[in-house]
């Protein structure tokens, strides 16, 4: 049986809704928070548990009867609350005679990376690592999910892009397709202790986010770099939350610093097709 943590959350669903093509529902164990809750969101048939990442005796109990697990990496944005629910799973796993821990980290994870969640991706790993498991790390590159958070839903009635990442580029990855990935890493062979980055290529800057828009909207798009200083402040203009603030904060300092400007084969192979390029997503949220 293969457990899914996080499953209700996109990236969980996406990978259950797609593992469910390749393997039975029946071996397919949802781990929840809310059992009631999940049960209409789930595929058919699909085994509901309840474990919370806060709960090391129901994360144990989750995973009775489990050979692999995937960890998706938790929401929490404080560092020693995500490292103790990742340890948790982790322990939880390795108590329950798990054989094999699937991973979702970050590419280029590091314990001095301004993006918040990076540093403790970085512990993640090392901690999996010498838990005597069998492993695979899919590292994964911003969702190309996250563009309308990032300019705007729809439209764009300045005609005006900020950002305070400079000319730092990304390899966008839809999150559905990184569910494809994930199912077919789970229900294939030959992954043990394999780290993969999820990071195709090429990389875009938000000046070609602009011409893209420009391209499928029919308007002019202006790309206007501005300082993290001037992000935050219209941000808390629109009251904002503060953990969201510095979290995208980090996140345009660790564009600007290169961190995600990486290109690797290893998604278009675990896919087994060309992922989603940004012009076709571009079009398909903003086209006419």
């Amino acid at each position: 049986m293969i457990a899914i943590t996080g499953a209700t959350g996109h990236l969980g669903l996406a990978t259950i809704q797609a593992l469910t093509a390749k393997i039975a529902p029946s071996e397919i164990v949802a781990v929840v928070r809310d059992p009631q809750k999940a049960a209409d969101t789930l595929p058919q048939g699909v085994v509901v548990r309840q474990g919370d990442y806060n709960d090391p005796a129901s994360l144990l109990a989750a995973f009775q009867g489990v050979e692999t697990v995937l960890l998706i990496s938790t929401s929490e944005l404080e560092y020693e609350a995500r490292m103790r629910e990742h340890k948790n799973v982790i322990d939880a796993a390795r108590q329950a005679g798990v054989r094999h821990l699937v991973y979702t980290s970050v590419v280029n994870p590091s314990a001095e990376s301004a993006f918040g969640a990076s540093p403790g991706h970085f512990a993640t790993e090392e901690y999996l690592r010498a838990s005597g498991l069998t492993y695979t790390i899919l590292r994964n590159t911003l969702y190309l999910d996250i563009i309308p958070m990032l300019v705007g839903e729809g439209t764009l009635p300045s005609g005006q892009l900020y950002a305070s990442a400079g000319d730092g580029k990304v390899s966008y990855a839809l999150r559905a397709e990184i569910g494809e990935a994930l199912a077919n890493v789970l229900a294939g062979q030959g992954h043990e202790n394999q780290v993969y980055d999820i990071a195709p290529g090429p990389a875009y800057s938000f000046q070609d986010i602009a011409n893209g828009l420009s391209e499928v909207t029919g308007q002019p798009v202006a790309y206007v770099p501005v300082s993290g200083e001037d992000i935050a402040a219209g941000m808390r203009q629109h009251q904002v939350p503060e953990p969201f603030i510095n979290l995208l904060l980090g996140m345009n300092q660790a564009i600007k610093d290169g961190e995600f400007d990486a290109a690797s084969p290893a998604f278009e192979q675990l896919l087994g097709r060309k992922p989603t390029g940004l012009k076709t997503y571009l079009a398909g949220v903003y086209g006419k």
